[in-house]
């Protein structure tokens, strides 16, 4: 650990409540859509493929999630536990968004996630799918940002 990447609690090796705490932590930050702010939860050098993209560091983190929230309009996210071992946590996700025609979609995916001793995320494994959905089929409505505590997750959306 050093100044320019303190450690980001909870750190590993997980537990069932730290692990949910991290996946919450990083549901709230991609709610947020800061590239900046999310781009700071993972390791300098971390790599990623999200979809068939290789990335690799945090300034390619950063370009790719400016570009995914200039493409993917009013963006809400919701993120579940699926499994975890000591330094590593699998989650299940689904999100909706609209196009600049007003296509609205569901995204379903599952993440594969690999944390260094500090709890920075050093790899991402996304698998996602896009779903194209009528606007009345939605089911996030709150206010863009974090999701209130007492909105139903994936499970009891039945999803």
């Amino acid at each position: 650990m050093n100044s320019e990447n303190p450690s980001r609690p909870p750190l590993p090796p997980f537990t069932q409540e730290s692990a949910i705490q991290k996946i919450r932590l990083a549901e709230d930050a991609w709610n947020s859509r800061d590239p900046e702010k999310v781009a700071m939860a993972y390791s300098p050098d971390s790599v990623w493929r999200n979809r068939a993209e290789f990335l690799q560091g945090r300034e390619a983190i950063r370009e790719f999630l400016t570009r995914k929230w200039n493409k993917e309009l009013e963006y809400r996210l919701i993120k579940e536990l699926w499994a975890f071992t000591d330094d590593r946590i699998a989650v299940r996700f689904a999100y909706e968004w609209r196009d600049d025609s007003g296509q609205w979609y569901r995204a379903y995916g599952n993440e594969n996630w690999e944390f260094d001793e500090n709890g920075y995320m050093k790899r991402r494994i996304a698998s996602i799918n896009d779903m194209p959905i009528a606007e009345s089929e939605r089911k996030y409505h709150w206010p863009q940002g974090r999701r209130p505590d007492d909105h139903p997750g994936l499970s009891e959306l039945g999803l």
